[in-house]
């Protein structure tokens, strides 16, 4: 008996220090979206963390350290995603954090403010709606899964 319980705290030691669980910051003003995306990924071991706006995000950016940012682009202004990108770009210590843009902007009348001739830094780009396996599969990839 003191085997299997040396052995069963052995392993969930052992997992938590060798598999630490991946944080996801989502950042979109859509708490019906926001609570999609925690139904979705909470499931498959991902810790949920969100914030509605890019400031906001930015600051949940500072405070949690997110391992992953899920940004929309169109929230309190039209584009707080890109803004938020852009900070994250030139701060050296969160560059490095992968950035999945997921976002309607495409079948909206703001499309067209969206920027084609620039450098976005973004790492992956997914439109809404999104099926779920298509979301696990990219996230995945981002988090070197």
């Amino acid at each position: 008996m003191a085997f299997r319980l040396w052995t069963a705290q052995y392993n969930k030691d052992s997992l938590c220090e060798e598999e630490s669980v991946a944080k996801i910051l989502v950042v979109d003003d859509d708490p019906d979206f926001v609570e999609a995306m925690r139904l979705i990924l909470e499931p498959h071991g991902y810790q949920v963390i969100s914030a509605a706006n890019g400031d906001e995000g930015l600051s949940k950016v500072q405070s949690e350290a997110p391992d992953l940012v899920i940004l929309d682009v169109i929230m309190s202004s039209v584009l707080d995603g890109l803004q938020m990108s852009r900070q994250l770009q030139q701060n050296p210590e969160h560059k490095k954090i992968p950035i999945l843009m997921v976002t309607s902007i495409a079948n909206t009348d703001y499309a067209a403010l969206f920027p084609t001739d620039e450098y976005i830094h973004i790492d992956g780009f997914l439109s809404k709606p999104v099926p779920p396996d298509v979301l696990l599969k990219r996230v995945s990839e981002l988090l070197g899964h």
